[in-house]
């Protein structure tokens, strides 16, 4: 017979009375003083530790979602593998899979010596009675949603318990100053499945994005108290495991044939990182009554707008025309800097006229059909004359003398439409 303590049920607090006299007060600081920076376990993997900074803090939580096979968990093993190296006391509790699962993952990644302690349980009160134990320096637990606490009565993965066990896990990082990472589940909109209140108790949130279908991987972060939060690392995935990519614009570059029409190169920044990528685009005729309008690494509702500006300001005309956009390489751009380049593309497809091979194009286009200039111009155009372009199509706040390629430049999407035509009838 083993003795238990009966818990009060969630929710509810003991009464205890009130003590006499009074209370301790605030402790309040300066905030001028100064602040040490806080110290920084590197994994070792260039592309994960910029993501996150410079490496992960002690005493942080740091939830890591991305769809099933993506690659979270060897993204997270290999950097494991790495920090148990280092003489980092790490520990992997993976609620999934069974312990010899992960010994053969590791294995086929060429990790099996790694001094790393594994764990299979998805109790909460049996994992954190061993990690005050061990103590450890890292933790990753594999996934946040198959965990689950004798506290409650719903079933591991529902709203409560995913809150419950998150919160006592976070209290732990804390606590023990031990930095713990969790994986997370994410819907079919792609988001972290549960509750967003599990996003805002960690400390960063990271993105596994990319296509199966695809090579490439692209680590996200959208939340860093620690860091940046559009920072973004590529990763290649191959038979041994995740490779990062330090020169990313050459790889979404790669096998890019002849210039065709509709095809730009939009030079794109990426956090503090430059990052070239083509983008597509197909004009058809429309074969049923609706025309189609499909985009792919893209905002559609962006897209919708610089058609319509294209229609009203520029005189072209897309109602009967199926419109395909994509990025290529499966990234996703989210800055407003690729409407000049979305709008060269669709404009190149319908005059079917292709754009020099060798130029670039960026640029945010207005309701008006302003051409606006958009930020870090010296580090767009220096890595394209990095990757061996010649020119670029860009506002007029990027015309310097001191560019390192020539700059074509475009003060409203007409111009740009007429420089299209002239190219047409030459």
């Amino acid at each position: 017979m083993v003795e238990e303590a009966a818990s009060a049920p969630l929710g509810t607090q003991a009464t205890t009375p009130r003590r006499k006299g009074r209370a301790a007060g605030l402790e309040l600081v300066d905030l001028g003083s100064e602040s040490p920076n806080p110290p920084r376990l590197c994994s070792g993997i260039d592309e994960l530790d910029r993501v996150c900074g410079g490496g992960f803090v002690p005493g942080s939580a740091i939830l890591v979602g991305g769809d099933p096979g993506i690659g979270k968990s060897t993204l997270l093993l290999q950097a494991m593998a790495k920090l148990a190296s280092d003489s980092a006391r790490v520990i992997y509790v993976s609620g999934e899979e069974a312990i010899d699962q992960v010994r053969r993952r590791a294995k086929r990644l060429g990790l099996s010596e790694s001094p790393i302690a594994l764990a299979s349980e998805t109790s909460l009160n049996s994992i954190l009675d061993g990690l005050k134990s061990e103590q450890p320096s890292v933790v990753v637990i594999d996934s946040i949603q198959t965990l689950w606490s004798d506290q409650l009565t719903a079933a591991p993965g529902t709203v409560a318990q995913v809150r419950a066990c998150a919160q006592e896990l976070v209290r732990f990082a804390k606590k023990r100053n031990c930095t713990v990472l969790l994986v997370g589940h994410v819907t079919k909109d792609g988001q972290i499945a549960g509750p967003r209140v599990v996003e805002h108790m960690v400390d960063a949130v990271l993105y596994f994005e990319g296509e199966r279908s695809h090579q490439f991987r692209i680590l996200r972060a959208v939340k860093n108290r620690f860091g940046p939060t559009d920072e973004i690392g590529v990763f290649e995935m191959g038979d041994t495991g995740l490779r990062p990519i330090s020169n990313p614009s050459a790889l979404f570059l790669d096998g890019r044939g002849d210039a065709a029409s509709g095809s730009v190169v939009f030079a794109g920044m990426e956090g503090t990182r430059p990052l070239l990528c083509e983008i597509q685009a197909l004009v058809a005729p429309a074969a049923f009554g609706t025309p189609r309008r499909a985009v792919v690494g893209w905002d559609g509702g962006r897209m919708a707008m610089v058609l319509a500006v294209l229609e009203s300001r520029c005189g072209i005309d897309l109602s009967k025309r199926d419109i395909f956009l994509n990025v290529a390489g499966g990234l996703k751009i989210n800055e407003p800097a690729a409407d000049l380049a979305v709008a060269a593309a669709i404009v190149s497809s319908a005059l079917d006229v292709p754009l020099p091979s060798k130029g670039v194009v960026y640029g945010e286009i207005s309701l008006s059909g302003d051409v606006r200039p958009v930020g870090r111009s010296e580090s767009r155009l220096k890595e394209a004359a990095k990757l061996g372009f010649d020119q670029a199509i860009a506002p007029n706040a990027s015309d310097d003398e001191r560019a390192p390629i020539r700059v074509n430049s475009v003060a409203t999407a007409y111009e740009l439409v007429q420089g299209l035509h002239a190219m047409a009838g030459e």
